[in-house]
């Protein structure tokens, strides 16, 4: 009785994964890079959910995907927008300035996060610094000889 062979079963193709993550950091939108990557956007949440490494992954690319977006968002703050006047053959360079504003106070918050951030790696090294210097002591101390006690100076 000969016996039929059965494929192995494939693991799923991860082509698609580079494709898909460059897809969502330019667009921070997932149905556009699963469109790129030629995958259903279900495919790429249950991978999310089951890969701990490609969430993280999909974390970096989303939050580089929202950079370009404020940096689209803040050039046309700069720069104003284009729109029609009324009866006007050119158009008006209008300013968003309550846009602009609510950027700018977004902006200043994670700014002062970072900062924060930023000291705070700066006490760690000065306390690491300063651990480091009274080992170094201890060492040194450990390192004397030790006063013999009971022991008048001189001869009797």
């Amino acid at each position: 009785m000969a016996q039929k062979t059965v494929a192995p079963a494939r693991a799923p193709s991860r082509k698609w994964r580079k494709a898909f993550l460059a897809e969502l950091a330019a667009t921070s939108n997932v149905a556009a890079a699963a469109r790129k990557a030629e995958i259903s956007t279900a495919r790429a949440y249950e991978l999310r959910r089951a890969d701990p490494g490609f969430y993280r992954e999909w974390q970096e690319a989303l939050c580089e995907g929202y950079d370009h977006l404020e940096m689209s968002l803040l050039q046309r703050l700069r720069e104003g927008e284009i729109k029609p006047a009324s009866g006007a053959k050119r158009g008006t360079r209008v300013f968003d300035n309550a846009t602009a504003l609510r950027l700018l106070i977004v902006h200043r918050e994670a700014a002062s996060r970072q900062r924060a951030i930023r000291e705070n790696r700066n006490s760690e090294a000065i306390l690491d610094a300063i651990n480091a210097k009274i080992e170094k002591m201890r060492e040194r101390r450990l390192a004397l000889p030790a006063p013999v006690h009971g022991v008048k100076d001189g001869a009797e």
